[in-house]
């Protein structure tokens, strides 16, 4: 899985960058799929905004997170995109009997 971290108005720490790719790490967990993330970091006033495309065989995943915190949007951005991944993967998963 290859991360691609970028930030607007926000230094990306190599603390930061390490605690985003720790948290991604939980997402190939669940879906051994994922080849591509692309998250972006942005400070707007005083909202801290975590967005994120993934790219997984099958199609494309988006979720953001808007908290007072940049280390809560990450942990927020990171259940979405948990929960959504979940869901794709139960779509994929035939439970019919033949």
């Amino acid at each position: 899985m290859q991360i691609n971290l970028t930030g607007h108005h926000v230094d990306v720490t190599s603390p930061l960058r390490d605690y985003v790719t720790g948290k991604m790490d939980r997402l190939e967990r669940h879906f051994d799929h994922v080849t591509d993330v692309h998250v972006i970091l942005s400070v707007e006033k005083l909202r801290h905004k975590a967005e994120a495309t993934i790219h997984i065989s099958g199609g494309n995943l988006f979720a953001d997170a808007t908290e007072e915190d940049m280390y809560a949007a990450v942990d927020a951005l990171v259940d979405k995109l948990d929960r959504q991944i979940k869901k794709h993967k139960e779509k994929l998963t035939n439970h019919h009997r033949r």
